[in-house]
């Protein structure tokens, strides 16, 4: 098929990958613009953009599409099918209605469950028992299109968002050259009003963990938010950034380090930070990372 691409992030690489592998005619990628990034503040390109220069790939990453001319160079592509994951600009009508066959979009949920900017991270701060994969027919709605396919995967009792993120971009660039090789016999399925709920963009004021909730909810803020933007407390003035973490024996006062392994008491319960980071260092295993900087038992987190 002569096919466009359109995503922008890491999440996006492997379906470009797929696709190219599977032999598809990709006529031209589009992207997000370069962006400053780094010390130095330079225009870096999208992880999209960087593979698709390195595939030979057409690259176009204009900041709109809606004016005239972008709607026509699209058109103009005369592609079969659109191929979206991830990209981060708004489709309008026109360039949907393009390609012989539409765009059909990559989503991070089972859909009606979290439609919307971040269904990953959603998911696990929900403590939802399972995610996955939904190809979906793109129309002007918030992913409200018809579902093609689908395909669920459990979420681990300790998986983060970085760890789900990459499982899922390797299942939906399976998904997506399964769906376009039987895109003749697809039935697409109407997705239901019931069980619509949204993946809001997540707010950095989210991330600041409150040691009074339950041991099961910090773990889920912890998780869904590592390793971006990741969740945080405070030691000594000192903010740092928890990036694992999983259940544990133990009770006390909320935000009281309870042993010599990292173990917090919660508002009922308590869990064991398994991955750390402090200001302007690296990310850390919980071990090293109490090398370098000691909490004994009976430090007070968070104030």
């Amino acid at each position: 098929m002569r096919v466009i691409f359109m995503g922008t992030p890491d999440f996006s690489v492997p379906v470009l990958d797929a696709l190219v592998t599977a032999g598809h005619e990709i006529v031209c990628v589009y992207c997000q613009p370069p962006r400053p990034a780094g010390r130095g503040k330079k225009d870096r390109a999208t992880p999209v953009h960087a593979r698709a220069e390195v595939l030979g790939l057409p690259v176009r990453h204009p900041v709109s599409l809606k004016s005239a001319e972008e709607k026509q160079a699209f058109a103009d592509l005369n592609a079969d099918i659109a191929v979206v994951v991830a990209y981060g600009l708004i489709l309008p009508q026109a360039i949907l209605d393009a390609p012989t066959r539409g765009c059909l979009n990559i989503h991070a949920s089972l859909l009606p469950r979290w439609r919307g900017a971040a269904p990953i991270h959603r998911a696990i701060m929900a403590g939802d028992a399972e995610t996955g994969i939904c190809i979906m027919q793109m129309e002007a709605g918030l992913d409200t299109g018809p579902v093609l396919l689908r395909k669920a995967t459990p979420i681990g009792a300790t998986e983060t968002t970085g760890a789900l993120h990459d499982r899922l971009s390797a299942m939906g660039a399976d998904l997506i050259v399964t769906a376009l090789n039987r895109l003749d016999t697809l039935t697409p399925e109407i997705q239901p009003e019931q069980g619509v709920t949204y993946a809001a963009k997540i707010d950095k004021a989210e991330a600041a963990v409150d040691w009074t909730r339950p041991a099961d909810e910090v773990s889920r803020l912890i998780r869904g938010l590592s390793p971006v933007p990741g969740a945080w407390t405070t030691h000594k003035g000192e903010r740092i950034k928890l990036l694992g973490a999983e259940p544990a024996a133990g009770q006390g006062a909320p935000g009281t380090v309870l042993d010599d392994a990292f173990t917090v008491a919660c508002g009922s319960g308590a869990l064991r930070v398994t991955r750390a980071q402090r200001a302007g260092k690296g990310a850390q295993d919980a071990a090293t990372f109490l090398n370098g900087c000691p909490l004994p038992s009976g430090t007070n987190l968070g104030n």
